[in-house]
Parts: structure tokens; sequence; C-alpha cells
């Protein structure tokens, strides 16, 4: 089977695929045919030009710029790496809550600035502690699930919101708004799909607790991003953040702000998670080669 990558998927899986050939998705391309099947990092796909594809591996688990309706009209099979992300993103989340509620970034930088004069017992940087505090996850799936019991070990109470309430030991339901008004820490971890998309909008920030941390590792679209900058800004809550709306483009606001950090993407950036990811896709595309059901179909 003929297979388009968008570039070469880290790991030794890879090597696997017999006939791949590497065209970024920047580049142009000319119609291909013969190709039926192709892998992607959550990108368009140039369905004019691959009038024969089959199969599309989605290197990850958001799959929010693959066109499904298209796929389904074309009989198209996508897939994606849910599940081997997991812990990388939950570590992530949580080194983003160290890092922004003890305010990690600021010493560094004021070290690096030699203003670090004084005794260790001066309160140049006073912070908050993690232990303690109430965190809110918002959509306890997979991710959030690990986000929680990673919170376990920070006698965190933990407070969960998501369409469906769902009998859990690892939290305690609550009403978005409610979750919002009562938590420390705010931690995303919700798809991006129509019904989240600006989810968490002005009026809902603006209940947020002063002083509260809010983080996000889902996707940028699912909070209204002006909405954000305005509250971190004005310097009443704290942000940690590892994804954009309009990505790899980050809001210039953002950059002066010693109350965020900023992460660039790095959920799933591990080396053994991004080879696990890159093992998923080539057992999928392997598996609907021989004619055998695909490993993590998307509905």
């Amino acid at each position: 089977m003929k297979v388009i990558a968008t570039r070469r998927y880290p790991g030794p899986a890879f090597d696997e695929l017999d006939d791949v050939e590497v065209v970024p998705a920047a580049a142009p391309l000319d119609a291909r045919p013969e190709v039926q099947g192709l892998v992607v990092a959550n990108e368009a796909v140039p369905f004019d030009r691959l009038p024969g594809l089959r199969i599309i591996a989605n290197f990850g688990v958001g799959y929010d710029r693959v066109d499904l309706v298209a796929c389904v009209e074309r009989g198209i099979v996508v897939t994606n790496t849910p599940g081997v992300l997991d812990a990388a993103t939950a570590d992530l989340a949580f080194a983003l809550m160290l890092a922004t509620r003890r305010r990690v970034v600021e010493g560094d930088a004021l070290v690096r600035a030699g203003g670090w004069a004084r005794s260790w017992a001066e309160e140049v940087l006073a912070t908050e502690e993690l232990s303690g505090s109430t965190l809110g996850i918002v959509g306890l799936g997979r991710i959030g699930s690990a986000v929680a019991r990673r919170a376990q070990g920070f006698e965190l109470r933990v407070l969960y919101t998501q369409r469906t309430e769902v009998a859990t030991d690892l939290a305690v339901y609550r009403e978005l708004d409610r979750l919002l008004a009562e938590a420390d820490i705010v931690t995303l971890h919700v798809p991006l799909t129509p019904r989240t998309e600006g989810l968490i909008d002005a009026r809902r920030l603006s209940v947020l607790r002063d002083g509260a941390c809010f983080v996000n590792t889902a996707r940028g679209e699912i909070v209204d991003q002006e909405a954000l900058v305005a509250e971190l800004v004005s310097g009443r809550i704290r942000a940690g953040l590892d994804v954009f709306r309009d990505e790899p483009n980050v809001p210039h606001e953002l950059l002066r702000l010693p109350n965020v950090v900023l992460t660039p993407h790095l959920g799933s950036g591990t080396r053994q998670t991004r080879e696990a990811m890159t093992r998923l896709v080539v057992d999928n595309l392997l598996a609907f080669e021989r004619g055998d059901p695909p490993l993590t179909p998307v509905p």
C-alpha cells in the first residue's frame, strides 16, 4: 500500500512501512491516485489530490482538523492514537500547575538576571502551595483521569465536570460554572468539537476566583483567547498554557507577562510517547493493509 506521511515520524516503527513517501503538509502536491494511506498530525487533507485514499492515520488523539464528514462521504477510514499519550500530557499539566503556582519561571529569570541579592528568607517571590488546593478538571476522560490520579499524591481536593456525571472515586462532580468558581486550579482536558469551541468564554473566565491558576493542554480554541489574554494582562489570574488558537502564533501580550508559563504544544512531547504514537499509527496502517479492522478507529 502506497503511503504518504507529512513528516518522518519518530521511532523505529516508521521503518516498517514498505512504501512510504514523506511530503510536508505545506508542500505542493500533484495528483497521486496511487496513494491509499496518509499519515498526518491533525492536518488538513488534500482530498482532491488523493482520489484513491482509503485510510488516514492521525498522529495524535485530536483530529479536529481532519474533515470527518468528507471522509465518511468518500468511505475513508480514520484512526488516531488514544491512550499512549495520557501519562505524558497529564505530567505536563502538573508541570504547568507547579511552575505557575510556585512561580518557577519567574524565579529562574530572577536568578539569571542577578536579582537574587538577599537571603532565602526574603519574600522576593511569595508563591502558593499546590498541596491542599482545590483542582477542577474539565473533562474526566483518559487524560483527565490521569491528572486526577496524580492529584492524589499532592493531596488535592479534586472536582470534575463534563457532559455526563459518572460514578468515580477520582473526583466530585460539579456543574461547570460552579467548578470554575470553587477551584484554585482549573485544567482543561476536553476535545475540540463544535460543542466545546469557545466553551471557556469571557463570562466563565470572570467566574474564576482571584489568583486562580488556569491550565490548558487541550486545544487553544476551547478558550476565548482574547478574553483570556485580558484576564492575564490584568494580573487577576495566572496561567500555564501549552496550546493556542493560531499555533505556532502566540499573542504578543503574553510574551512579557510574568504570570503566565508558555510551552510549545508539548503535551505528548516525550521520546517514549511519540515513538508509541508512531507505533500505533503504523499498526493501524498495517492492519488495514491486511484487511483487518484498525486498532483505534475514529467513530
